[in-house]
């Protein structure tokens, strides 16, 4: 079980990251890969990723070496098969969310460049469905090996793309798209159906 949560991150890797980057490279002739950090926050964002990313894979290592006690009230087979399924609906649902953005898929935010704001399906659920997707595959993985690792790597996940969304998307989309975006964030979730809207009586982007 450990060797399959290990392969589901690896396939979340390549489908999250390599894939969308390489299908935007052919899009651009090889000119861009959508990348678009800038900032001090955006770098901390990138850097904390990275630590995320080095815990995934060290995880399941070190539940095979026998180095990281498992949670006893959450070791149970039924609840780590569990685990890997949600972990695999999360995979599907990042790849599903990153198709739906088309054009428009980015990773960062470039102040200067204008795209299209993209409010229909998975996105007409919740304004973030990308990360939304992320936070169900650390999930999933982290009830398939329930250690304190996992669950502090999900921890730092969800910390860091609130602040992200928070303080770089959320501003940046309400200078760029205006009453659209603003209107569209008091209808719709953060991260979770009906969770996390502009309240009406803020005028400026979604704080709450």
């Amino acid at each position: 079980m450990t060797l399959v949560a290990l392969g589901i991150f690896l396939l979340w890797l390549v489908l999250a990251f390599g894939v969308p980057m390489s299908r935007m490279r052919r899009r651009t002739g090889g000119r861009d890969a959508g990348l678009r950090i800038s900032g001090p926050l955006q770098w901390c964002g990138e850097a904390a990723f990275g630590v995320i990313g080095l815990t995934g894979l060290a995880n399941p290592v070190l539940d095979l070496l026998g180095a990281l006690p498992r949670i006893d009230p959450l070791d149970h087979v039924p609840l780590r098969v569990l685990g890997l399924v949600v972990a695999v609906a999360g995979v599907a649902a990042t790849v599903f969310a990153q198709l739906s953005m088309g054009a428009s898929w980015r990773i960062g935010v470039d102040r200067a460049e204008r795209t299209d704001l993209v409010t229909t399906g998975p996105f007409a659920v919740v304004r973030n469905p990308i990360f939304a997707a992320m936070l169900l595959t650390g999930l999933g993985l982290s009830l398939a090996l329930p250690n304190f690792l996992s669950f502090t790597g999900l921890l730092l996940l969800y910390a860091t793309v609130s602040t992200l969304v928070r303080r770089v998307e959320e501003p940046y989309l309400t200078e760029t798209h205006g009453a659209d975006y603003l209107g569209y964030a008091r209808r719709v979730g953060r991260f979770f159906p009906g969770v996390g809207r502009l309240r009406r009586a803020d005028k400026s982007y979604p704080v709450g």
